[in-house]
């Protein structure tokens, strides 16, 4: 009873007592914590007012140069855009006045008739009269991509879908079956043009080709079509449609049209000078198909 007692008299610990009393007497009891902590919290949001009023400031003075100097970035936009325009719009005039200048050398290359066939096989002129139509598309469950773009789909090979190889083929039966002028897709042919691959889309001399794929080509209707479907291409299109379902159809048409190609590249062949006693080269000469 008496530690109790003693610890109800003595509740705060001596020594306590005693730095409490020193500090009184140094003048160091100083303000209570928490009005300390309110001039602190004060002192703050005043320092905060003060950063945030300072940049609104500086943001208010420097928005006249910053929008001065975007207007100066789309002026200048705009300016290369017509300069680029334009030069796009010369390089046309000048492509058209080269294909022209081509065309013209080609009319003056020989005789009347000799000249219409120089521009019928180097496709330097438009030509219509009959003969087939030919449409070549991808099989209904060709493979699709994630865009629903049958392109895009991953397994090019067997999904039903035409190759650029396809095509090549196709192409060949055609000239090989008597066709005088052949199109895909409303761009012409010539002896020069060539069928490619890149990644999974099919190109015409670089210019790529959408499914489906109509093929116009020039000669005896009847004549080139029966020709074309009992060749080995023809064969070969056959098996394609009842093996991987790829989807043709041929017609004979009275009266089809194809434009010009969009350039004719003109060349020449020289003679070599031949050595004494050497056998003079003969110039070779440029057979039609398209690889």
């Amino acid at each position: 009873m008496s530690l109790l007692t003693n610890v109800m008299d003595h509740s705060l610990d001596d020594g306590y007592a005693e730095a409490a009393a020193r500090k009184k007497a140094a003048g160091e009891g100083g303000l209570p914590k928490t009005l300390r902590a309110k001039l602190g919290l004060a002192a703050g949001l005043v320092l905060a007012a003060l950063v945030v009023t300072v940049g609104a400031a500086q943001a208010r003075v420097a928005a006249p140069v910053v929008a001065k100097e975007r207007e100066e970035l789309i002026d200048r936009i705009d300016r290369e855009t017509d300069a680029a325009d334009a030069l796009e719009d010369d390089i046309d005039k000048l492509r058209d006045d080269v294909s022209a200048r081509q065309r013209e050398a080609l009319k003056h290359s020989g005789g009347n008739d000799r000249a219409e066939l120089v521009e019928l096989l180097s496709g330097a002129t438009e030509v219509h009269g009959p003969g087939v139509k030919l449409v070549v598309d991808d099989a209904e469950e060709a493979g699709t991509g994630a865009d629903g773009d049958p392109r895009t789909a991953s397994g090019f090979s067997d999904t039903g879908r035409v190759r650029d190889r396809d095509m090549q083929r196709v192409i060949n039966g055609l000239w090989e079956s008597g066709a005088e002028a052949v199109s895909i897709n409303g761009q012409r042919l010539t002896a020069l043009s060539a069928i490619r691959a890149a990644g999974d889309a099919i190109l015409v001399d670089n210019k790529p080709l959408v499914p489906p794929y109509t093929v116009l080509a020039v000669g005896d209707g009847r004549q080139l079509s029966t020709r074309f479907q009992d060749s080995a291409d023809g064969l070969y299109l056959h098996a394609l449609q009842e093996n991987y379902g790829i989807r043709t159809s041929i017609s004979v048409q009275d009266d089809v049209r194809l434009p010009a190609a969009p350039s004719v590249t003109v060349r020449t062949a020289q003679p070599s000078t031949a050595q004494p006693g050497t056998a003079q080269p003969n110039t070779e000469k440029s057979e039609k198909g398209t690889s």
